[in-house]
């Protein structure tokens, strides 16, 4: 892989773009500022997510996808375009580009995907589906005869796929991720407390306080926000239960998605999956207690990959070196 290849994860949350020279080299939230007096970007990635909330009126912090695609794609072709060229500066040979897709990603998705990647100034762009790209990072060898399943959970969608000679067999892809997580602890905590919270303090809640297999009762997280009965600031106390109950239908949603998958493979992999367990990458795999849960669920042994934030970044690296091998979940795409 030369220098000039690009594996760029474009998540909901973040983008994270590696190199031929190994390892992620950027990881920035997927946040983009812009000034609409000035009429160009004021910052994006962590400079504009800490914007979040705080910006005055005349300053739009964008997240140019939603639920794993892309929603604004003029914002997403400008961040991409200012991460390539955080990365290789300016050259006068555009990068090879391969790029991150949810396994249930339409057509017209994948066109928008495409095109802003050709835009921002690759030469050509391979797609791989995210559960793909997770197994590879994660070490798998997905290339021999053998059933392997992910459950890669970011921060737009969480993917479920079963792989075996290098390719998918059965796979799924549901809308509920790290950001939903976020929104239904903002709904719960304004429904039993009476308190409206940001999304940032919403996330620091879920990684902090979240314990999705064993919660305890004991309140141990104090949050401040907007009482909804009066409009002032106030501050309330939540507990471990209180984050599992709000995140309870988005789990089951997920453990929904694992099972339809499981429905639709072959006996054969399904024995393999029994006996190798099932993989847990993405932001979402650092949920803790949510590999028990899973475990709990399907009486099959669940793990979370090591460093599962950098798998699918990790994957897309590898995917050039064996690109010749994958036969789907990866594809050269021209426009």
């Amino acid at each position: 892989m030369s220098v000039l290849d690009l594996g760029i994860d474009l998540g909901t949350a973040n983008i994270i773009i590696s190199t031929g020279r190994g390892g992620a080299i950027l990881n920035e939230p997927t946040v983009i500022a812009f000034d609409k007096n000035a009429e160009k970007v004021a910052a994006f990635g962590e400079e504009a997510y800490k914007m979040i909330g705080r910006a005055p009126e005349h300053i739009a912090v964008i997240k140019p996808l939603k639920d794993g695609v892309i929603s604004n794609n003029d914002m997403a072709q400008e961040l991409i375009r200012l991460c390539i060229l955080k990365v290789i500066g300016k050259r006068l040979i555009n990068p090879r580009i391969v790029m991150c897709v949810p396994s249930g990603i339409t057509a017209v998705e994948r066109k928008a995907v495409v095109e802003s990647a050709l835009s921002a100034g690759a030469r050509t762009v391979y797609l791989i589906e995210e559960p793909v790209a997770a197994l590879l990072g994660a070490g798998e060898d997905i290339m021999r005869p053998f059933g392997r399943m992910v459950v890669d959970i970011g921060g737009g969608t969480s993917d479920i796929a079963v792989t075996s000679l290098g390719g998918i067999v059965a796979a799924n892809s549901v809308k509920k991720a790290g950001n939903s997580f976020n929104a239904s602890i903002q709904r719960y905590i304004e429904e039993k407390y009476r308190v409206a919270i940001g999304e940032r303090t919403a996330e620091d809640a879920k990684i902090t306080t979240a314990n999705i297999f064993w919660p305890s009762e004991e309140p141990t997280k104090t949050v401040s926000g907007r009482s909804l009965i009066n409009g002032l600031p106030t501050k309330v106390t939540i507990s471990e239960h209180d984050i599992c109950e709000a995140l309870t239908e988005d789990v089951d949603a997920i453990i929904a998605a694992i099972r339809t998958v499981f429905e639709k493979t072959p006996p054969e992999l399904v024995g393999d999956i029994y006996d190798h367990g099932i993989l847990l990458t993405g932001g979402g795999a650092l949920l803790r207690g949510l590999d028990m849960y899973i475990t709990r669920e399907f009486g099959v042994k669940c793990h979370v990959a090591d460093d599962p934030l950098g798998c699918v970044a990790r994957g897309t690296h590898l995917a050039f070196k064996v690109r010749d091998k994958l036969r789907n979940g990866f594809e050269k795409v021209r426009i």
